[in-house]
């Protein structure tokens, strides 16, 4: 998707807030536009907050206990629909649709991924880590906890964050939006991309800059682990 069609998209939706709502009535009610889970009056109700509390607001006084979960207010997009995904997707992780991710993909804690990001098979991105809307990530990469891949849907004339196979991202890295990084460099932790990194080169430093090109002992200590990405 490229960003016009995201911002489309999303202004054109219909605004959402999800709701979950525990109740013990006096009797029954009736829910026409959500699901209704129970029996006489105890009862888990599932839809839009628009829909179901004007129910219980014409209702109040058959209500004897009441408990709301809602879990985001008038979002545009809904979260990815995990079932059919080939991959190990841990806890807390949020994942904005439409987003494409590779078999044998894992998504730690707490990770983030936005609109229109692509994450290649047998990547690993780490606890916290953000992978902006439209961010493109490849094959057996590693991005490091808490690391920071641009989004580029605002401003929409933005290039696109390009990271390509095999690469190695530090925790807390940050890379700005339009950068290309070659397959198999490596980015040390806390290192700031502002300038494309060629294939196989060590980049560290704030704004980052070229330490080495990567040699084998480099490579041994930024292998992946091919058994973390068994499902």
């Amino acid at each position: 998707m490229d960003a016009q069609e995201i911002i489309t998209q999303i202004a054109g939706a219909e605004k959402k807030t999800p709701a979950k709502v525990y109740l013990k009535c006096r009797t029954p009610l009736t829910f026409p536009h959500a699901k209704v889970f129970g029996c006489g009056g105890d009862m888990i109700v599932i839809g839009d907050y628009a829909d179901i509390e004007p129910v219980l607001t014409a209702h109040r006084e058959e209500i004897i206990e009441c408990e709301w979960e809602i879990s985001c207010r008038n979002s545009a997009l809904p979260l990815l629909d995990l079932k059919d995904v080939m991959a190990r997707i841990e806890p807390g992780a949020i994942i904005r649709s439409p987003v494409q991710i590779g078999t044998g993909a894992i998504i730690m804690m707490g990770a983030i991924i936005n609109v229109g990001a692509k994450i290649g098979e047998e990547t690993m991105i780490d606890m916290g880590a953000v992978i902006g809307g439209r961010a493109i990530v490849g094959k057996r990469c590693h991005i490091g906890a808490g690391a920071v891949l641009a989004g580029v849907i605002e401003p929409p004339s933005a290039e696109s964050v390009i990271v390509e196979d095999d690469v190695m991202i530090g925790a807390n890295a940050v890379v700005i939006e339009g950068i290309h990084i070659g397959r198999g460099a490596i980015i040390a932790a806390g290192a700031i991309v502002i300038d494309d990194v060629a294939p196989n080169m060590l980049v560290a430093g704030m704004p980052a800059k070229i330490v080495k090109k990567k040699d084998a002992h480099t490579a041994e200590k930024t292998m992946t682990v091919a058994a973390l990405r068994q499902i």
